[in-house]
């Protein structure tokens, strides 16, 4: 069961990587540099293998976790994206976005407990 909680967090991590990987190629992209193609190019990269090696971890946590579980767990990621957009790129979240975080994170609480 530990192992299983790992396992899904290794994966939300490496998904919210990607995601962060390619915001900032969007970022790099809309900047004035003379070799943004290839700043957002290096992000694109880096994006598209860390989801897909997410991609692998999540192959192998559903071998031993139903997705009925599983995939509702993996919700922790709108936490960490949202907690990533406000604190580094200084997104703006009303009060309304944090109470479906607060609600998401209560009910990743609830499914945690019967895991």
């Amino acid at each position: 069961m530990i192992a299983q909680l790992l396992l899904l967090l290794l994966v939300s991590v490496l998904t919210c990587v990607g995601q962060v990987a390619q915001k900032q190629a969007v970022v790099n992209w809309q900047s004035n540099e003379t070799n943004k193609t290839a700043s957002a190019f290096r992000w694109l990269v880096l994006a598209v293998f860390m989801l897909g090696l997410g991609m692998l971890f999540w192959l192998k946590l559903l071998e031993t976790m139903p997705l009925s579980i599983a995939y509702p767990m993996l919700s922790i990621n709108f936490v960490l994206i949202t907690l990533i957009g406000q604190f580094v790129y200084k997104e703006q979240t009303g009060l309304n976005h944090w109470l479906g975080v607060a609600a998401i994170m209560f009910g990743i609480l609830l499914m945690s407990i019967g895991v």
